[in-house]
């Protein structure tokens, strides 16, 4: 006679439905966000920014233009006191990082981050009020981050505040930043204008590697010599204040190049790029609830 073995105890339903929302909960921690999840969580943010209320983007701005004089700072504290030689700036620009680390985490308002999230919710939506509505969010933050970045430009200019070397190395630079001229000077804003966006793309699935992201952006804008807006405002505005630099050669050699590069450069270009690959995805996808 054949001795049959007990079967072994059936799992309580509770026990399997857990288990079970325990590795689907691994397998969604574990997958890589699809391009359309991406532009969906920044659509989402985009759209919230635009409903903020003007007092709230004001101090936004105006913090996160004071604090963007960080890179500044950071960036002329490693060049005075690193050794002359040939691979020491590559160093002395890992300074440049710690303003957009400051702002990005503390989710301050940063016009070159406006000019991707803000602009997806208006190519979603299609609708003139919403192009209003982003347009009127970008003048109210880039004149808050130019304020708060022409205090900051003024306030390296008072005596004490920092070491003589270091205020050297400020000085030195802004003039190189405003020197370039404007045709260079918007030409090297449109990769930064890329790169900054490109951080804001990659935020979603960066999960605990953000300050990389981060660092190694910011810092290759740095290294490349490229222009950024709101960041370049400080020196700008420093060598106003020291006298060195007219409110005309400052607006038209430096500040409206920049600008238009940096936008063409995060929206024209990047934001144009991004929504290509998703148009047809999220259309897909309005089409199928609509017919829910």
């Amino acid at each position: 006679m054949t001795k049959h073995m007990p079967h072994p105890p059936a799992e309580p339903p509770e026990n399997s439905a857990a288990r079970h929302r325990s590795e689907e909960a691994s397998v969604l921690d574990a997958a890589r966000l699809s391009a359309r999840l991406i532009y969906e969580v920044i659509r989402r943010d985009g759209g919230e920014e635009l409903e903020r209320p003007a007092t709230s983007l004001i101090w936004s701005g105006l913090a996160a233009g004071m604090l963007i004089s960080l890179s500044v700072l950071g960036e002329a504290v490693l060049g005075s006191h690193l050794p002359d030689t040939d691979g020491a700036f590559l160093v002395e620009n890992l300074g440049y990082s710690l303003g957009f680390l400051v702002v990005i985490f503390g989710r301050m308002q940063l016009f070159t981050e406006n000019t991707i999230t803000t602009v997806l919710p208006v190519m979603h939506r299609g609708s003139r009020a919403c192009l209003m509505q982003m347009l009127h969010l970008w003048g109210i933050v880039l004149s808050a981050n130019v304020v708060g970045a022409a205090m900051a430009g003024w306030f390296f200019t008072l005596d004490g505040v920092v070491e003589p070397k270091v205020g050297a190395a400020i000085r030195a630079l802004s003039e190189h930043a405003v020197g370039m001229g404007p045709a260079q000077a918007f030409l090297r804003a449109i990769p930064a204008g890329v790169l900054v966006a490109s951080i804001v793309w990659m935020m979603p699935t960066a999960q605990g590697n953000a300050f990389l992201v981060i660092t190694a952006f910011t810092w290759l804008i740095a290294a490349g010599d490229f222009t950024h807006i709101i960041a370049g405002s400080v020196e700008m505005t420093h060598l106003m204040w020291l006298g060195e630099l007219g409110p005309g050669e400052a607006l038209g050699g430096f500040f409206l190049p920049v600008l238009a590069g940096n936008i063409i450069g995060g929206t024209a270009i990047f934001t144009l790029l991004a929504w290509g690959q998703v148009k047809r995805e999220v259309a897909h996808g309005a089409e199928a609830e609509g017919s829910d």
